[in-house]
């Protein structure tokens, strides 16, 4: 049982902005009925295509309490990833999604919420904490939307007024009882740029994406064929896709570089038949570092092909014209 609690909110923000965080905020942990009938609807339809993960604990992400019995509060956290940098699209080179031109942002939040849960353990000895990086069965999109980092876009990302939606979200999940952060009203308006920005038509609606026709999912998820359907509607992404947030006003007048040099673009883009030949231990050295791993030797082979072969489809196309 906890008696007087030394850790207040602005402590906590303190801290976390002292590590490295760029937003935080706070929220009770409440049951999220509402939000897990919608994902169970979104599952339903089969949106989430090969991503069965999405369908599994749902009581988890319902209550978190079935994580941390003595759960109270939500932290939210989110790191600012923003490079600034255009891509230059050359011949034979597919673009890589903005958030893996550098090192895998796991890795450093991870090392970063464990000097956080350490520094708020060293003020309040009794505190529990549970912590994840889009890795556990938490709805962190929501839990940052109901912590203030942000209102849900159109999109389907976390839009921050002054980051826009380039940052990572972390979760807390604590037995402290903070005061929650008012959230952020939706600022989208009557603004549909995303919606309509999208080539393989993913955002079927305001606030919803079908996954199984996102260029990210496609290329990143995806362990099948990449549908012929699609050909010629990749804007030659390899990894990944930014069109619904390179088009997003709040992005284009507010994102801000960050400082994390971590995120240094060194993946912008690559050549197409650099995997051709690729041994996975070449694959694995190379991107050993990289959000790109995820995808496998495989799958970026896979996708290389893709993106060759709707060039020369287009290029048979413009002759025969």
């Amino acid at each position: 049982m906890l008696g007087k609690v030394k850790l207040k909110n602005q402590t906590v923000e303190k801290i976390a902005r002292e590590i490295g965080f760029d937003l935080i905020g706070f929220a009770k942990a409440e049951v999220l009925n509402e939000e897990t009938e919608k994902l169970q609807m979104w599952v339903n339809k089969n949106y989430h295509g090969g991503m069965k993960y999405m369908a599994e604990n749902i009581e988890k992400r319902r209550d978190v309490r079935k994580i941390l019995p003595s759960a109270k509060s939500v932290i939210s956290l989110g790191i600012n990833y923003f490079y600034a940098g255009d891509y230059e699209n050359k011949p034979n080179t597919g673009k890589v999604s903005r958030y893996a031109w550098g090192e895998d942002y796991h890795y450093l939040m991870w090392e970063m919420l464990e000097k956080f849960e350490r520094r708020l353990k060293e003020i309040e000895p009794e505190i529990q904490t549970k912590s994840y990086v889009d890795t556990g069965p938490t709805m962190d999109a929501v839990w940052a939307y109901k912590s203030g980092l942000g209102w849900l876009g159109k999109n389907t990302t976390v839009i921050n007024p002054d980051y826009g939606s380039w940052f990572f979200i972390a979760t807390v999940l604590t037995n402290i009882d903070f005061i929650p952060t008012p959230p952020i009203t939706e600022r989208c308006g009557t603004c549909t740029a995303c919606i309509d920005a999208c080539p393989t038509n993913a955002l079927i609606a305001p606030y919803e994406l079908d996954a199984t026709k996102c260029i990210s999912y496609l290329t990143i998820e995806n362990k099948g064929e990449i549908p012929s359907e699609f050909q010629g509607k990749f804007n030659n992404w390899l990894f990944g896709c930014d069109i619904c947030q390179e088009v997003c006003p709040w992005n284009k007048k507010f994102a801000k570089q960050t400082d994390k040099k971590e995120f240094a673009p060194s993946n912008k883009e690559l050549d197409l038949d650099m995997f051709d030949k690729m041994s996975n231990r070449e694959f694995n050295r190379k991107f050993e570092k990289s959000p790109i791993k995820r995808a496998r030797v495989k799958g970026m082979r896979r996708n290389a092909n893709f993106l060759k072969n709707s060039s020369a489809e287009e290029k048979k196309q413009d002759e025969n014209s």
